[in-house]
């Protein structure tokens, strides 16, 4: 029987051999490339019983704003941390002037987190992190490094999933279901490392206070006609805690959200599309499907619930 040790070890080669093979001949800094520093950067991290590890993050992210950006901020949610992540936030806030810090009484979910996180972010650019640890604010620098004016998003995939085997099989599991339900075209919907225009959150209404906003946000993206580069990033043991995962309320609250977000985002519009062009010619349906799809996916905004 194989070892599934080293078949995740074969997959991980492959999958950076794919990402070379994709790069090659690409020169390291085109003519479209811009200077990052005429950009301006939110960092945000999203934070949930993260004292042990988040002042390390955004004193890390402190020391490389100023290389990367004319103009920076720190924003940090709070998310109704029951450690001493408040008191540890509260600190760095008054070292820190450009330390915004957003407290949610309680906890209402990682979705909601982010939802108060881009709020409150003013810059050109969001670059968004989880506060436990698992990457390292370093590599930001990889992704302003890709990042141009012919690009709205920048997003990271995992280069090996640095989890317990049994968490690297269920998200890889995970991975291409939602690739498959969603129609997906990006490689890891699931790596939390992105940097993107702020702007494109202007008319996207981000409504889910899940991990399913993860989802549902790459879906609106590319739906929307999104400019995406993927870049490897590397990804770590949790040093501290345990992820909340793999409990059986919010496993169940997970699967009700997909089913909503897959009905939002794929079922209604290609329903009504269906009922709006029955009899048409099959070439203008399919122009008016993409449409539909397209508007759907950009009414609304974003809201602090």
């Amino acid at each position: 029987m194989t070892d599934p040790i080293l078949l995740k070890f074969r997959w991980d080669l492959i999958e950076v051999y794919l990402f070379a093979v994709e790069n090659h001949g690409r020169p390291p800094d085109s003519e479209s490339k811009m200077n990052s520093r005429e950009y301006s950067i939110s960092a945000f991290f999203p934070a949930y019983n993260d004292a042990d590890s988040i002042a390390k993050i955004v004193r890390s992210t402190a020391s490389i704003l100023p290389r990367l950006a004319k103009d920076y901020e720190v924003v940090v949610v709070n998310d109704g941390s029951t450690d001493s992540t408040g008191e540890v936030l509260r600190r760095l806030a008054a070292e820190y002037p450009f330390l915004k810090v957003i407290e949610h009484r309680v906890n209402r979910g990682y979705g909601a987190a982010l939802i108060s996180g881009f709020a409150n972010c003013s810059k050109d650019l969001i670059f968004y992190t989880d506060g436990d640890g698992q990457y390292d604010v370093e590599e930001l620098a990889g992704l302003m490094k890709e990042f141009s004016e012919n690009t709205d998003l920048v997003n990271g995939y995992k280069i090996s999933r640095s989890d317990p085997l049994h968490r690297v099989i269920v998200g890889g599991i995970y991975q291409r279901l939602m690739r498959f339900l969603f129609q997906l075209r990006i490689r890891d919907v699931d790596c939390d490392f992105r940097l993107f225009r702020r702007s494109l959150l202007a008319d996207l209404p981000l409504t889910f206070d899940s991990g399913v906003i993860c989802v549902e946000m790459m879906k609106k993206f590319e739906s929307s006609g999104c400019r995406i580069v993927e870049v490897p990033v590397h990804h770590y043991r949790r040093s501290h805690g345990s992820s909340e995962f793999f409990t059986f309320k919010h496993l169940r609250r997970i699967f009700a959200q997909l089913f909503v977000a897959w009905y939002k985002l794929m079922l209604a519009p290609a329903f009504w599309c269906h009922l709006r062009t029955a009899g048409i010619p099959a070439a203008e349906r399919n122009r008016a499907r993409h449409a539909s799809v397209r508007h759907h996916s950009l009414k609304g905004g974003v809201k602090i619930e």
